[in-house]
């Protein structure tokens, strides 16, 4: 589901010998300090020539002219991370890095309706880039505050989710969490998408004969299997968690860490946001695990804060 450079340029150059007339003999004079400085100067560079890799050819004069390779500073916004909606600026007081609202003329054109994503405030934007950037500039306002990303596409009407769906949903949000694990252990010879101890549990899942395999399932058969394998279903439940916990893992689900969960799945799923709405069992804006686990029939006795990490 959700689930982040030195070229060195060498100018070879060589110095031209320009032609000499031939002088009449005139008598040695001793040289006087100026002179003799001139001509230490210049044997000094004629054996200079050639022996730098980084020199040109002028053209119109004997010598060889050393080119000194600049290197910029380097930008502090390179490794510098701003939160969607944001993008680097460098203070030039202090030449460090800060984050501003980005502004929503510079987001890419949508490309595709797929592009678009819907707002709580039931607006269509036309990338997730817009709607960040619309985001940012309302922080600190009420209505910036409950602005979120609510699903990807355009906004449409949804169906109110009565209670006999949304018992429902968590039988095909189980099994689906289970394909999805058992999918990824397949694909993971090399591209480490799942942790060694991670493979381990995975693994006892993909092997067991009883496995319900994916496809499409009656709700009838969902439940039994529920029940039949209860097992299969307890880490699957705890691994989406984890992998939602990101920002930051403090063990509880913000709306923002629902949001790369909910977003695909309510334009398929319409009770989507009714049921994780109620996860919220006190209503204090945060998902405890507890909370996400009694959501999914996990008892309280198998719930294990280890299977997270």
């Amino acid at each position: 589901m959700r689930v982040w450079i030195v070229v060195a340029l060498c100018l070879a150059g060589h110095a031209m010998a320009a032609p000499t007339e031939e002088q009449p003999i005139m008598e040695e004079e001793p040289m006087v300090e100026e002179e003799l400085f001139v001509e230490e100067a210049v044997h000094e560079e004629e054996t200079t020539v050639g022996m730098n890799p980084v020199q040109i050819e002028t053209g119109e004069f004997d010598e060889a002219i050393q080119i000194e390779e600049d290197f910029p500073a380097e930008n502090p916004c390179l490794n510098h991370h701003c939160k969607k909606g944001k993008v680097c600026e460098i203070d030039e007081e202090n030449n460090s890095p800060m984050c501003v609202c980005q502004d929503p003329s510079s987001c890419l054109a949508a490309a595709g309706e797929f592009d678009h994503v819907c707002g709580t405030d039931n607006k269509t934007y036309d990338s997730s880039c817009h709607f960040f950037a619309t985001k940012c500039a309302l922080e600190g306002t009420k209505k910036g505050h409950k602005l979120h990303l609510d699903y990807l596409g355009a906004c449409k009407f949804l169906e109110t989710c009565v209670d006999a769906e949304l018992s429902e949903f968590p039988l095909r949000m189980r099994d689906w969490l289970k394909n999805v694990l058992v999918t990824l252990f397949e694909r993971d010879e090399d591209n480490n998408l799942l942790t060694e101890k991670q493979k381990v549990r995975v693994q006892k899942i993909y092997e067991n004969v009883k496995r319900l395999q994916s496809g499409e399932h009656s709700l009838d058969l969902l439940a039994h299997d529920f029940e039949k394998n209860y097992n299969m279903y307890i880490f699957p439940v705890h691994w989406q968690f984890g992998e939602l916990d990101q920002h930051p893992a403090d063990g509880f689900l913000t709306h923002t860490e629902l949001a790369p969960l909910r977003a695909p799945l309510i334009p398929m799923e319409h009770c989507t946001t009714r049921f994780f709405d109620e996860c919220d069992a006190d209503s204090d804006k945060y998902i405890a695990l507890e909370e996400w686990a009694a959501c999914f029939g996990i008892k309280e006795e198998d719930i294990d804060k280890d299977m997270v990490l």
